[in-house]
């Protein structure tokens, strides 16, 4: 019997070294400008994003950029955060963002915003990964972060204000056959690439 968790490494070994091969400047670029562009046309003006923050990420490493949409959403007021990581097993907590105020590098030497800013609680998380499938499910690097904030997430928000919602944010390069998941790991509503848009729930 295969074991799933070195089924899962391997899994993530292959995806970083595919995403870590997407180099090209230009493409990358392209691809960040194509994001912020799609999710604009087919999830902000068909209204089918929650009222409310929008929390991000900082790039860490060949991560896909997502600043240009936050920036945009930003500036057409819409309130941004991005996350803080606490120790490993818990799930995020997430600071307002403010381009103009300094951050500091947080646990993982990722930039997160300073502790004297507001906590904030995402309407619509925007979701970094190393790989994903087109049943919904991305691969992560295994510290357990997001499906942990997710499943909080989910389980807090109030009825009446209905589900957040997940995007999955990557380069279409990142997809592969079967992302390889357990019982534990939380399905993503959305997942948009460059060049297309895929959505797992109604």
């Amino acid at each position: 019997m295969t074991d799933p968790r070195a089924a899962k490494d391997a899994a993530r070994a292959q995806a970083r070294a595919r995403r870590d091969s997407l180099s090209d400047d230009r493409m990358r670029a392209f691809a960040a400008d194509a994001l912020r562009d799609r999710f604009l046309e087919e999830l902000v003006r068909p209204g089918l994003i929650p009222d409310g923050p929008v929390a991000g990420y900082w790039p860490l490493g060949s991560e896909l950029d997502v600043r240009p949409l936050l920036l945009h959403l930003r500036t057409g007021g819409r309130s941004i955060a991005l996350p803080v990581s606490g120790p490993r097993g818990q799930a995020l907590t997430f600071r307002d963002w403010d381009p103009a105020q300094p951050l500091a590098a947080g646990r993982y030497g990722i930039q997160e915003p300073d502790a004297d800013r507001p906590e904030v609680v995402p309407a619509v998380l925007l979701v970094p990964m190393l790989a994903f499938d087109r049943s919904g499910h991305r691969l992560g690097y295994g510290a357990g972060y997001y499906d942990r904030t997710l499943d909080a997430l989910r389980a807090a928000r109030s009825p009446s204000d209905g589900p957040i919602l997940a995007v999955g944010m990557a380069f279409a390069a990142q997809e592969m056959d079967a992302v390889p998941c357990g019982a534990h790991d939380e399905r993503l509503d959305w997942i948009l690439t460059e060049r297309e848009t895929l959505r797992f729930t109604q």
